[in-house]
């Protein structure tokens, strides 16, 4: 390659960036200002040749072919603004990953649920996996794709979670197929405006042909007004019936094109969003061949996804679910409507400015008791003081547990689904909800002994 590129941000992206750089002779310098010279990872880098900094000045941008940032650095920032003016590309390590993807490539986005659907197409086409192929899941969800791909085997299936930040970070992204969960409002501090937020999200598809599938939610109308914007052949999903060419929800069971798969009760999680991500699923599996025994096989067996509506147990007659993964309002909506019981709702996190009294309607369906922590506590406290519904504060997640306990009663459900990013609090909604695991489980430990006494 004898490139000389700038990655901007370290993490674990920067990191997969790096080593796919080096591998191909370029020139590697690492910029971030919160670099640790201890990190393991930097100390290897730095011995097979990469150089690091802790500088962002345009200064850097002196003879530089290519910039890899971090998918949620702004482009905004001053180097990256100075390097937008002298012409020099910026993309996100994933598009350094691309030309290793063979044709078996399924990418996934959407503003919710692509996590879980991921999870579960990986699911049903596990079915298919032998060990001469495997499915390999990676992007957004954790694996950065150029650990992967470089060494796919033709006969590789690759399943991966693209957000909005890395779709706009791609020059052309084509994957064989693409799915698109949902889109609402999201990330507009990030893009700028929704149309931004739409675009990038649609860049999915938007060099696919007409031998690619594009699959793709029905149930409004923007979204198949969107599905009008693909070269691919369109298969969509509803549960709200709005089209039977693809995968649809019909009498308390699913089906693809007239053919039943399953009924709806044997998901094995919980909600109507997860009726969502099983259709699209179920969608994804039959264009790759995966038959009706193993999809439904596949969906039945699958528990679900660690913060995303994750059921950690029940504790004295209560049902406990981490949905940390809940970083916006439409999520929490999706979490609650799984739910019959009463609900002691823990919410709260990083206000970016959106109008927490869109859950009103949700919180009076399904919530019992408000606990409410960072910065959006007080927009929460309104909805909850509104609908005159206890409304306690906490410190944070982990300390709303104990109260959680308290104002809940065996057949009850306690949920951590924030509605909020966990910035403001932790470094991300993984450490959020891990902490409040752990913090269930002490409770429930205590509880136990004090039983016991």
């Amino acid at each position: 390659m004898n490139k000389n590129v700038l990655i901007i941000g370290f993490a674990r992206s920067g990191a997969a960036a790096a080593s796919l750089l080096l591998k191909e002779e370029a020139h590697v310098i690492i910029s971030d200002p919160k670099l640790d010279e201890s990190d393991t990872k930097v100390i290897a880098l730095k011995q097979r040749g990469a150089q690091f900094t802790t500088e962002q000045s345009s200064a850097l941008l002196a003879g530089i072919d290519l910039i890899v940032k971090n998918p949620g650095i702004p482009y905004t920032i001053p180097i990256l603004v100075a390097a937008k003016e002298q012409q020099i590309p910026i993309v996100v390590e994933v598009a350094l990953a691309q030309k290793y993807i063979l044709d078996n490539w399924i990418a996934i986005t959407g503003s919710n649920g692509k996590t879980t659907t991921t999870e579960m197409i990986a699911s049903v086409l596990r079915k298919k996996s032998t060990t001469e192929n495997h499915v390999l899941v990676a992007g957004n969800i954790g694996v950065p794709v150029s650990e992967i791909a470089p060494t796919m085997a033709k006969e590789d299936i690759l399943v991966t979670e693209l957000s909005s930040f890395q779709l706009m970070g791609m020059p052309q992204p084509k994957p064989h197929i693409a799915v698109l969960t949902n889109i609402f409002a999201s990330h507009l501090n990030f893009h700028g405006s929704r149309e931004n937020y739409v675009a990038a999200k649609m860049n999915i598809t938007k060099h696919q042909t007409s031998n690619d599938y594009f699959v793709v939610n029905y149930d409004t109308e923007e979204w198949r007004s969107l599905a009008q914007q693909t070269k691919a052949q369109v298969i969509p999903f509803s549960r709200q019936g709005n089209s039977q060419a693809g995968a649809y929800f019909k009498a308390d069971a699913l089906y693809y094109q007239q053919e039943r798969i399953m009924a709806v009760n044997e998901l094995g999680v919980p909600g109507e969003h997860n009726i969502d991500n099983a259709l699209a699923a179920i969608a994804v599996g039959k264009l790759m061949a995966i038959s009706t025994k193993d999809i439904a096989q596949a969906l039945r067996g699958f528990s679900g996804v660690e913060h995303r509506l994750q059921y950690i147990g029940n504790f004295d007659g209560r049902k406990v679910y981490n949905d940390s993964k809940a970083t916006d309002i439409e999520a929490t909506e999706m979490a609650l409507s799984g739910f019959n019981e009463p609900v002691v709702l823990l919410a709260g996190g990083l206000d970016r400015g959106d109008d927490q009294m869109r859950l009103l309607s949700s919180i009076r369906a399904h919530v019992k008791t408000l606990i409410v922590f960072g910065q959006t506590a007080d927009k929460l406290a309104q909805v909850g003081k509104q609908l005159n519904i206890p409304v306690i504060y906490a410190e944070d997640a982990p300390h709303a547990v104990q109260p959680a306990f308290l104002q809940s009663k065996p057949g009850e459900v306690i949920l951590l689904s924030p509605a909020a990013a966990s910035w403001d609090q932790f470094p991300d909604f993984e450490t959020r909800g891990n902490l409040f695991v752990a913090a269930v489980k002490k409770v429930a430990q205590s509880q136990e002994k004090n039983r016991e006494a």
